[in-house]
């Protein structure tokens, strides 16, 4: 499948939860499939930390680069384009083509850096709907997304109940716990005490806060992996011979880690890094309602899927089930799938039969 991004510009203002104003911003998309006669079939399918709008299908001058979510996106996949209208988006706030750090600040001329602002799940969904009111859609058959994208399926549903009729929520949680937060806030200890990120304006200095960026990511994937899944991936295997005795590498997981902290911190925008962790910490729909989920959720009309993955320590299977609790406190439809399965969090996107069969099955039962 050959795909082409594209771009949303948007003149008017967008107001953030923070009081910040953005006097203007764009939004990198793509679609795939065809949008029916009735607009009846579109769903926007929403990224995690590191992804993009570039969810399936590759580049006519690129076809090595597959979308992240292509084995689950496609025609005759669980989410079938032969069927469905799917929108890709990039969230505001990160590098990938929407407005975000690394853009011009039209106040300034120069790029915006450490005075972009805060922005929160909630701003991100804001800016969607704009995104389907340029596409010409009214309501989404489905919004769907994994991780911090299942954040976004789910505050879909409270923020415009009327534009969604599903909301598939995977691998998700209604608010992250003490020990999350702590994770994100040592990553971005990482980033903030590297001596090349400047504040935040190392863009000026022609510089790149690489040793932050990549600590920060080795922290991340640790956390994106089950104990059993690097055992069984790792194990304790030497890259050498026999132990050094020094402080270089040693281990083979080791090894992973500096490789994919390198990988990350070459294509990915430590400012943007920040904010994205940021808008983990800041989620909490029941927070505006003394903590209580189930008083959160009972804005929402659409019916959900929520699936979860016993290996996902980061947001387990638990916090799946208080989003579901809170649902059927307000006998909303929803249907709950608890897969087990080894790989951690990122278990979301891999092909087990068994999860794709349930996407496949759900997809196909959507009325058009």
């Amino acid at each position: 499948m050959i795909v082409e991004a594209r771009k949303a510009s948007f003149g008017e203002p967008l107001r953030l939860r923070s009081g910040a104003v953005l006097p203007e911003f764009e939004i990198a998309y793509e679609t795939y499939g065809t949008l029916n006669a009735a607009r009846s079939n579109a769903v926007l399918v929403c990224h995690a930390l590191n992804a993009s709008h570039h969810v399936a299908g590759a580049y006519a001058d690129d076809p090595e680069n597959l979308g992240w979510w292509d084995n689950m996106v496609g025609p005759g996949k669980p989410l079938d384009t032969d069927r469905f209208f799917v929108v890709g988006n990039n969230y505001i706030g990160s590098c990938f083509g929407s407005t975000g750090p690394t853009s011009i600040n039209p106040g300034t001329g120069r790029p915006w850096g450490a005075d972009f602002p805060v922005v929160t799940v909630e701003d991100w969904v804001a800016a969607q709907a704009r995104l389907a009111d340029f596409l010409g859609i009214e309501r989404f058959a489905a919004v769907m997304g994994g991780s911090i994208g299942a954040m976004q399926a789910l505050y879909w549903a409270l923020a415009y109940p009327g534009r969604v009729r599903h909301s598939i929520v995977i691998a998700a949680t209604p608010r992250l716990s003490a020990q999350n937060i702590g994770f994100n806030e040592v990553a971005r200890q990482a980033i903030m005490t590297d001596p090349d990120f400047h504040g935040g304006h190392y863009y000026d200095k022609g510089a790149v806060p690489a040793r932050g960026l990549r600590i920060a990511r080795m922290i991340g994937h640790i956390t994106y992996l089950s104990d059993d899944a690097m055992m069984e991936k790792f194990g304790r295997q030497l890259r050498r011979a026999a132990p050094g005795f020094d402080f270089d590498i040693d281990f083979e997981i080791e090894s992973y880690l500096r490789y994919q902290g390198d990988k990350f911190a070459s294509y990915f925008d430590a400012n943007t890094y920040l904010r994205i962790t940021k808008a983990l910490d800041y989620f909490d729909p029941a927070g505006d309602f003394g903590g209580d989920l189930s008083k959160a959720f009972a804005r929402a009309t659409a019916d959900f899927l929520v699936v979860s993955f016993t290996s996902d320590w980061r947001f387990s299977p638990a916090r799946s089930r208080e989003i579901v609790r809170a649902l059927l406190d307000n006998r909303r439809v929803v249907s709950y799938l608890e897969i087990d399965a080894p790989q951690g969090h990122d278990a979301f996107l891999l092909e087990d039969p068994r999860y794709h069969g349930a996407l496949r099955a759900y997809f196909a039962n959507i009325a058009l």
